[in-house]
């Protein structure tokens, strides 16, 4: 994605979405492995969860739909989960860290 302010307002609006358990944004927690947009203004999402089988994905991928489709450039998302490479600790921020008590 080469528009800078469009990068940060995805950027912005994904860390609104939460994960439901922890509280915290799929941002800070490095489950967000990329975003593409077409010129057409089709988002993809690409991203992980923590544990395969998350039961809680559908309430993930709905606040993500909401999150970007307030963006005018944005017409459609689609968000695609993958498990490569899969997800660990490392990838959270260290706020992210510090809130979960990882130090």
């Amino acid at each position: 994605m080469k528009d800078q302010k469009l990068q940060t307002k995805i950027e912005t609006a994904l860390k609104t979405v939460l994960d439901p358990e922890l509280g915290i944004s799929i941002v800070d927690l490095g489950l967000v492995y990329g975003v593409s947009v077409t010129k057409s203004g089709r988002a993809k999402v690409t991203m992980t969860l923590t544990t395969m089988g998350c039961p809680l994905f559908g309430v993930i991928e709905a606040q993500i739909e909401e999150a970007l489709m307030a963006i005018p450039e944005i017409e459609d998302v689609k968000t695609e989960i993958t498990f490569d490479p899969p997800w660990d600790p490392s990838k959270m921020t260290e706020a992210a860290k510090a809130q979960l008590g990882f130090e």
